[in-house]
């Protein structure tokens, strides 16, 4: 596992597949929770009510799944291994909710680098990632794949495009 450099961007050229990074921790609150249902305006019973969620399979109110996947990215962000290396979020892809986020719950991002390659124009490359969102308790609650476009340290060494 490599530790993350803080405030030292990433660039293609820095990342190797199956290198791993995981960040620092953070706790999710009851604040969380409120802010994303108001800027959602997702309101599920399930999400703020406790009564109601009580009885449900969870047994108590869960964190949304979409509230789960930011958490993971801004985990990454809060990090700074691509300030100033990053281009664009390309999408994801795969992503899975394996276990209820609760308020209260500590969690990290695991962050795997699972492929490389670099874009015909030569100055850019795309990673794919594999994240993982993992408790306290070292359980994943939320994992998939998401690609992500950074730049090279210098054009000028890279080798030009071919095609």
């Amino acid at each position: 596992m490599s530790p993350v450099r803080p405030f030292e961007p990433y660039y293609f050229e820095d990342l190797s597949v199956g290198q791993e990074f995981e960040t620092a921790r953070r706790t999710v609150t009851e604040t969380d929770l409120m802010v994303f249902a108001m800027l959602s305006s997702d309101w599920n019973a399930v999400h703020t009510d406790a009564l109601a969620a009580g009885d449900s399979e969870f047994g108590g109110r869960i964190v949304h799944g979409a509230l789960g996947l930011m958490i993971t990215t801004g985990l990454v962000q809060r990090s700074g291994m691509f300030e100033g290396s990053a281009v664009a979020l390309l999408g994801f892809s795969g992503w899975a909710f394996d276990r209820p986020l609760r308020v209260g719950d500590t969690v990290f991002t695991r962050l795997r680098i699972a492929g490389l390659r670099r874009t015909s124009r030569g100055d850019r490359g795309v990673i794919n990632r594999e994240l993982e969102l993992i408790n306290q308790d070292g359980d994943v609650v939320q994992h998939g794949r998401s690609d992500f476009m950074v730049r090279c340290r210098d054009a000028g060494e890279l080798p030009a495009p071919t095609g």
